[in-house]
């Protein structure tokens, strides 16, 4: 088996997975459906809870921010059980016996389920400022951009997460593990500068609490900041080393 990397080899595993999944007409709607309904379930909940003179809706300060968690969610759960499967299955064995490299393998994988991801943001962030009236200072491209981001790093931690589990039943368990602590600590639930020290140094090792400051920047600023490109490439550095990571442990069968 090669380790090097082969442009065409990738693009034919992005085809074979995007092809797979227009077939999973469930995961299909997950993917595109599910975003948005969350969405508007926090807008019923906070259409009509006042704020103060001055201060942007609730809504319009969480539902932003809730457009990078819920694709980083959503794809973090659907990539891990896919790859899952394909092990399971003994897809990937056979795989693995062709000219097919894990970095082929793995990149394939993120580039498909990333054009998934922008169609997903470009979906979710249409309802939010249409149907649900966002309300969003800077470009919405850079809203989808940061969303799409932070999706690819929920497919790479997603791709990482499955290496480690033999069962899908592990591959959700790993949910509270690698998703919930970033986003208790992602600065939405409490100011991060509200933290313990301690845990605000966690917080700063954590790759959303940077998807999270890139939308805040995106939410009060009409242009866009070298803060938010900082952001959005730290989140892009870690959907990189996850990846990276993923390859040098994925296995090829789960026993």
């Amino acid at each position: 088996m090669t380790t090097a990397l082969s442009p065409a080899l990738t693009t034919a595993t992005a085809g074979r997975v995007l092809r797979q999944l227009g077939h999973d007409h469930r995961t299909v709607a997950m993917l595109l459906v599910l975003p948005s309904a969350l969405l508007g379930l926090l807008y019923l909940i906070w259409s009509d809870v006042p704020t103060a003179p001055g201060q942007p809706d609730t809504f319009d300060r969480v539902g932003l921010i809730m457009l990078g968690v819920f694709p980083f969610v959503v794809m973090f759960l659907v990539t891990s059980i896919a790859m899952l499967r394909e092990r399971t299955s003994g897809t990937l064995e056979r795989l693995l016996t062709t000219p097919l490299s894990r970095p082929d393998l793995l990149l394939g994988y993120g580039a498909a389920f990333g054009l998934a991801a922008a169609l997903q943001a470009v979906v979710t962030v249409t309802v939010a400022t249409t149907l649900y009236g966002l309300d969003v200072a800077g470009p919405l491209a850079l809203v989808v951009l940061i969303a799409v981001v932070d999706a690819v790093l929920g497919v790479a931690l997603g791709l990482l997460a499955s290496a480690f589990a033999r069962s899908e039943f592990q591959a959700v368990q790993f949910m509270p593990v690698i998703v919930l602590p970033q986003f208790f600590l992602c600065g939405l639930l409490v100011a991060r500068e509200q933290l313990p020290g301690w845990l605000q140094a966690v917080s700063d090792a954590l790759p959303l609490t940077y998807a999270v400051e890139a939308l805040q920047e995106v939410g009060r600023s009409a242009d866009a900041t070298g803060t938010m490109w900082t952001d959005v490439g730290v989140v892009a550095g870690a959907a990189l080393l996850a990846l990276g990571l993923a390859a040098a442990t994925l296995r090829r069968r789960t026993s």
